[in-house]
This record gives structure tokens, sequence and C-alpha cells, in this order.
């Protein structure tokens, strides 16, 4: 055998080696990925983004925040990777080319629903006369500032408003500045409180009473979109796959959505 052939099979066999040692191949650079969402998904995305990030070896940003907020931002040339806002919002935000084509996908909804500290007496709301009843003899409600763009309570003040109420609601009306209504009744601050029911679930010593009745029942739907200069596309595609999916569709429910 001559040395230059000699050589030429050292060389294979140390090139083989390599490639047969995992600690020798290149992996792909974990994406970091970054996430824009309604502060109604918190308890949710909490317990979802680290199996996420075991599953996917990316790593995810989330910045929380009022579907208000995050909108007036977005319109003001912020963006992430992954945004989830309601589905009205994420609709208009579409139409301002905020998002990559054919990205949008609705991930689960949340109705509107009513709390009362854990084992207080469950007064009827099961129809909107009884629901009007139930507003005028409560001590105290509190519910997110409609000025500040929490979705419930724009609603909600909607609500009352046509319940033709809001006036003797007034005084004994308590308004937060975002997803504390739940922790309000929970800590006896307030006798009836109104928010998402994902807002509601995760907090100890509160208790869902009720979706708002009849014609009066609404339900947000959380959509995901991919940001249209978002550096990380495909990574972005992966988060939003797993949050449709199996593994993130019982734990949403949990928390208090009806996954899509």
């Amino acid at each position: 055998m001559s040395l230059l052939s000699f050589s030429r099979r050292v060389v294979l066999a140390i090139a083989g080696g390599l490639l047969l040692c995992p600690s020798a191949v290149p992996h792909a650079a974990a994406a970091q990925i970054k996430v824009l969402t309604s502060v109604a998904l918190t308890a949710a995305l909490n317990e979802l983004a680290p199996k996420f990030e075991e599953a996917s070896g990316d790593k995810l940003d989330i910045g929380y925040s009022l579907i208000a907020d995050i909108r007036k931002r977005m319109l003001a040339g912020e963006t992430a990777d992954v945004i989830i806002l309601s589905r009205p919002v994420m609709d208009e935000l579409q139409k301002q080319d905020k998002f990559a084509p054919n990205s949008v996908v609705d991930v689960a909804g949340t109705p509107v629903a009513l709390a009362v500290r854990a084992g207080a007496p469950k007064p009827d709301i099961g129809t909107v006369k009884a629901l009007k009843k139930t507003l005028l003899n409560a001590k105290s409600i509190v519910y997110a500032d409609p000025a500040k763009g929490g979705a419930s309570g724009v609603y909600f003040a909607h609500v009352i408003d046509q319940l033709g109420i809001a006036d003797q609601l007034k005084p004994k009306t308590i308004l937060v500045s975002g997803a504390q209504a739940a922790d309000t009744v929970a800590k006896g601050d307030a006798e009836i409180g109104v928010g998402q029911t994902s807002e509601i679930v995760p907090v100890a010593g509160a208790q869902v009473l009720g979706p708002l009745p009849g014609a009066f029942a609404s339900t947000t739907v959380f959509t995901a979109g991919i940001g249209a200069s978002s550096k990380n596309p495909d990574a972005a595609k992966s988060l939003i796959q797993f949050l449709t999916g199996p593994i993130a569709k019982p734990i949403l429910s949990a928390k208090g959505f009806q996954p899509g």
C-alpha cells in the first residue's frame, strides 16, 4: 500500500468517526421567538411555554398586555414573531398587512363570565332577568376599566348599558386596569367580578359563577398569526401548530378555554 493511499484511508476514517460522534455534528441554532399576546392567556402560556421549549429547543420571549395596548403598538410599527389577540383585532391588523400571508389561525375561545369568592353563595344569572336582579342586589362589582381597552370590560359596559342599569351600578363599581377582577373577588374586596373565564379559573379563592346568559353570551376567540417581518417564520409556525395541537388542548381546557 502506498503512503498516499494509507493517508487517504486515515483521513476517511477520521471523518467517519466525526460523523458518528453526536457532539461533532453541528445543530441548528435555537430560535428566539418573540410573542405578543393578551393577558387572558397568561396562565395557559405559563404552563405551555416550557413544554414547547423542551420539545423544540427554541426559546420564547412572551410579552403580555391588554389587547387594545398591543393593537396600538402594532399599528405604530411594533411587531413580533407570533401575535395572539382577539379575532376582530387580528382581522383589523391583517388588513394592515401586519401578518405573513395565510398565517392567521384560531387558537381557542373563552367566554365572558362572572366570578364570586370561593365558597360564597351563588346568585342566579341563568337568564337576562336574573342577571339584572343579581347585579342590582350585589354590594360591589369589579371589572376591567373600559377606558383602558380590556375586552371583557368594554363588553360588560355595553351589557349594563343595554340592561339600563349603568347609573345604578356606578356607585358600587370597582374598575381595575387589566385582568385583576378575579383577584379582587378572591380577596373579598368585591362581591362579583366580571372577566374572561380564562382569567378567573386560575385564581385561587375565586370561582366561575357562569357565563353571561342569553343574548349577552359572548366568547372571545383568540387568534394567532406570524408577524409579517418575522425573522423566524418556521419557528413561529411550529409554535402556532403546537398551540393548536394535542398537547396544548387539555391544558387550554383546564385554564378556562375552549380549544379551536
